[in-house]
């Protein structure tokens, strides 16, 4: 840590991190670490030493499932104690919020799982729709800040004509309830912010895009 050579932004990499001691400070549901480190500036040098705790979530897949056929998204309904918890804030109008999301099919990666072998999983898990085709849309960090958590969306054929009903393992506290709507619908929803979480967003904003060519495969 004696090298005080200015260094470029875009050359920093995690061998620019000083990892001075991790210790997990909770273990429960979920994991929280407690991170003291120190990294390289962007003018030169080493920051002193910071703490942060870190939310270790792990990584999940989304799917994004639509049938040509039928021009028809599979969507699934959820209560998420997160958004519960969010919607107490005295900024957001109860009235219009709720925390039961429409959300994209989504799954946690365990380890030794490769993520499109998850994300075909869960659209049988979730929503009783077997995947006729997978493609790679984006990989995005959940919230740096203070979580690990990063997600791999895709975008999977399917066919949707019997996509519906309550699914979820019951041994997770699951109860999801699976809905099929045509492709305006969904783009009518988008607009009007009836998508409230990043990944359903982000995957029906590049379906937004892509809607003419993904309708003709």
């Amino acid at each position: 840590m004696t090298d005080d050579r200015p260094i470029a932004t875009e050359t920093f990499t995690i061998d620019d991190v000083e990892v001075i001691e991790k210790t997990r400070a909770f273990d429960g549901y979920f994991k929280i670490d407690r991170y003291r480190l120190s990294h390289r500036k962007h003018e030169g040098g080493w920051t002193d030493e910071i703490q942060r705790e870190i939310f270790e979530r792990g990584h999940a897949v989304a799917v994004l499932m639509y049938d040509p056929k039928l021009d028809k998204l599979v969507f699934i309904e959820q209560f998420r104690a997160g958004a519960y918890a969010a919607f107490q804030s005295p900024w957001i109008n109860h009235g219009t919020h709720s925390p039961w999301l429409l959300e994209c099919v989504a799954g946690i990666i365990e380890d030794g799982e490769d993520p499109e072998d998850v994300a075909r999983r869960e659209c049988v898990e979730e929503a009783d729709c077997e995947v006729r085709e997978l493609r790679p849309v984006t990989h995005y960090l959940v919230s740096p800040g203070g979580t690990s958590e990063s997600i791999f969306i895709y975008f999977a054929h399917v066919d949707a004509s019997n996509a519906g009903g309550v699914h979820g393992l019951e041994h997770e506290g699951e109860d999801i309830r699976v809905l099929s709507v045509d492709s305006a619908t969904a783009l009518t929803w988008l607009d009007e912010g009836r998508f409230n979480n990043a990944m359903t967003l982000i995957a029906m904003q590049w379906f937004k895009i892509n809607i003419d060519s993904l309708k003709q495969t």
